[in-house]
C-alpha cells in the first residue's frame, strides 16, 4: 500500500518550474512580476430582448421588482438585464440571453424555473 502512496506522492509534487514561479513572486512581489494581456478586453454588448414586453435589470440583491412586488431571482444575476413577457394575466416568462429561465405568477410573487433552460440538446450524464 504505501508503494502506491509514494507513487501518485511524485505526482501531485510541483515540478520544479512551478517552485521558480513561486519563489520569483516571493523574492520580487506580485506587481513586479505581473505582465498585463497584449489582447485588448472587449465588453459583450448590450442585451436585448426585442421580442419581450420590458427589459428588466436585476437588483444586487438578486431580485425584480416590477408591479410594487418584489420577486426573488438570483444573486448570481445582480446588474443583468433580463427580459420579460406576459404570456398570461399575471403570469410573466423571464428570459436572459437566449434562455427561458421561467416564469413569474404576480399573485404569488415567487419564479417557477423550467426544468431544463438549456433545451434537450443537454444530455443527462450516464
Amino acid at each position: 500500500m504505501q508503494g502506491s502512496a509514494n507513487h501518485f506522492a511524485g505526482i501531485l509534487e510541483p515540478s520544479p518550474f512551478d517552485l521558480a514561479g513561486q519563489e520569483a513572486v516571493k523574492t520580487l512581489g506580485q506587481a513586479e512580476v505581473y505582465q498585463p494581456s497584449l489582447r485588448p478586453y472587449q465588453r459583450l454588448p448590450e442585451l436585448t430582448y426585442p421580442f419581450h414586453d420590458k427589459e428588466v435589470i436585476v437588483t444586487s440583491c438578486g431580485r425584480i421588482c416590477m408591479h410594487r412586488k418584489k420577486i426573488n431571482l438570483s444573486t448570481v444575476m445582480a446588474g443583468q438585464r433580463v427580459g420579460i413577457k406576459e404570456v398570461d394575466d399575471g403570469i410573466w416568462l423571464v428570459s436572459f440571453m437566449n434562455y427561458d429561465l421561467g416564469y413569474i405568477d404576480l399573485e404569488q410573487k415567487t419564479l417557477q424555473t423550467i426544468d431544463t433552460p438549456f433545451g434537450s440538446s443537454v444530455l443527462p450524464m450516464s
